[in-house]
C-alpha cells in the first residue's frame, strides 16, 4: 500500500494527489457548515457596531458567497502544494499551460472576494435602510441606495484592478500613471457626467428636496420618484415619467411645492357698472363672511378698481398646506358660494347682458 502511495504520477506521489483530494471534499462537503460558522463570527464582530441585527438575513445573504471564496481558496492552496509537471507545460498561443491555470485561479479567486464584498455592502445596506424606515425623512432611504450604488462601482473597479494586477501581473501603479492622462483627457470629454454626479452629492446634502416632494423645475412639476448619480426621476402631473439631469435641478430656480406653508386662492370679479354701490358693499362683505372657512386661514377682500367697463373686486384667501385635491374642493366651494351670493343679490357680472341697437335707414326709410 506504501509503495502504491508513494508512486510518483507527473511529478507528484499519488499520496499527495489523495491528501488535495480528501482535503477539497472534506471542504466541498462542510462548506455550507463552515460558511454559516465563519458568517456568525462575522456577524458577532457587526452586531458590536450595530445593535439588534437580523441573524439570519445576515447568514443568507453572506453565507453562499463565503462558503464558495472558502473552497476555491482552500482548493487553490492545496493545489499549490503539487509540483506541476513539466510534462503538462505546454504552450498555447505563446502562453504556457501553468501559467494559464495561474491566471483562471487567480481570476476565480478574486471574483469570488468581490462577490462577497458586494453581498456584505448589500447586508449594510439593508441594515442602514431599516433604520432609515424608522424616521419620515425619506432622504435617509435614498441616501442609502446612492450610497450603495457607489461602493459597489468603487468594489468593480477595485477587482479589475486586482485581477490586472495578481492575475496578469501588469504593474497598476504605472498603468495609473499612465492612464491619469488619459483620465483628464476622458474627464473633459465627460465633463456633463462629472458636474452631474457632484450635483447628486450637493442635492444629498443640501437637501433641496426629497423622494415625495412635489417640485417645479424648468416648467416641468412633479413629484421626485428617484434621484440617481446622474439624473433625477419626476412623475409629472401628467403622469409622464420625467428625467432630469442633476446639474440642472441644482443650477435651475427650483420651486419645491411640499413646503408650502400656505396655498393661495384667487377670486377676481368683474361686476357690472350697473350695480348700485351699496349692493357692491355687500357683495365685499357676503365674500369675507364665506371665507370664514375653517381651513381659510386668512384672506382679504377689496374692491380693488372702477374700470371703463366694470367694477373690480378682489380676494385672496390662504389655507393650510392641504392636499391638492383639498385645496381644489375648497376653491370650487367659494366660487359656488360667491355665485349663489351674487344671484341672492341680484348683481350680474360685467358682459353677462349685451343690448344690440341698430341706428339709421334701411333702403331709404
Amino acid at each position: 500500500m506504501n509503495d502504491f502511495l508513494d508512486t510518483v504520477w507527473l511529478g507528484n506521489p499519488v499520496r499527495n494527489y489523495l491528501a488535495v483530494l480528501v482535503t477539497i471534499v472534506i471542504v466541498l462537503v462542510f462548506k455550507r457548515y463552515i460558511a454559516r460558522y465563519v458568517a456568525g463570527l462575522l456577524f458577532r464582530l457587526l452586531n458590536r457596531i450595530w445593535a439588534n441585527l437580523d441573524k439570519e438575513a445576515f447568514k443568507n445573504l453572506v453565507a453562499q458567497p463565503l462558503g464558495m471564496f472558502l473552497l476555491i481558496l482552500v482548493g487553490i492552496i492545496a493545489l499549490h502544494k503539487l509540483r506541476f509537471s513539466e510534462e503538462l507545460n505546454i504552450e498555447l498561443y505563446n502562453y504556457s499551460l501553468k501559467r494559464i491555470i495561474h491566471v483562471i485561479g487567480s481570476v476565480v479567486l478574486i471574483i469570488a472576494f468581490i462577490w462577497l464584498l458586494l453581498r456584505t455592502i448589500e447586508f449594510i445596506a439593508v441594515i442602514l435602510e431599516r433604520k432609515a424606515n424608522l424616521t419620515p425623512d425619506q432622504t435617509d432611504n435614498q441616501l442609502v441606495v446612492f450610497f450603495r450604488d457607489f461602493f459597489k462601482v468603487i468594489i468593480f473597479i477595485i477587482g479589475i484592478l486586482m485581477v490586472l494586477k495578481f492575475a496578469f501581473g501588469f504593474d497598476v501603479g504605472n498603468m495609473l500613471t499612465g492612464l491619469s492622462i488619459i483620465g483628464a483627457a476622458v474627464a473633459l470629454a465627460l465633463r456633463e457626467s462629472l458636474e452631474n454626479l457632484i450635483a447628486s452629492f450637493i442635492i444629498f446634502f443640501d437637501k433641496p428636496f426629497t423622494l415625495g416632494d412635489l417640485v417645479k423645475v424648468q416648467n416641468i412639476t412633479g413629484n421626485v420618484e428617484k434621484i440617481g448619480l446622474r439624473s433625477t426621476r419626476i412623475r409629472t402631473d401628467q403622469k409622464t415619467y420625467v428625467t432630469v439631469p442633476n446639474k440642472q435641478m441644482v443650477d435651475s430656480i427650483l420651486d419645491n411645492l411640499s413646503l408650502r406653508t400656505q396655498l393661495k386662492g384667487e377670486l377676481r370679479l368683474q361686476v357690472s357698472l350697473s350695480t348700485p354701490s351699496s349692493k357692491l358693499q355687500q357683495l365685499a362683505e357676503g365674500i369675507r363672511i364665506l371665507l370664514r372657512h375653517p381651513e381659510i386661514e386668512s384672506a382679504n377682500v377689496v374692491i380693488n378698481d372702477i374700470a371703463a367697463n366694470a367694477f373690480i373686486v378682489n380676494a385672496d384667501y390662504f389655507t393650510g398646506p392641504l392636499t391638492h385635491q383639498e385645496y381644489l374642493s375648497i376653491r370650487e366651494l367659494i366660487n359656488l358660494q360667491v355665485l349663489k351670493l351674487m344671484e341672492e343679490l341680484d348683481i350680474e357680472i360685467a358682459g353677462a347682458s349685451t343690448g344690440i341697437r341698430l341706428e339709421g335707414q334701411i333702403n331709404g326709410r
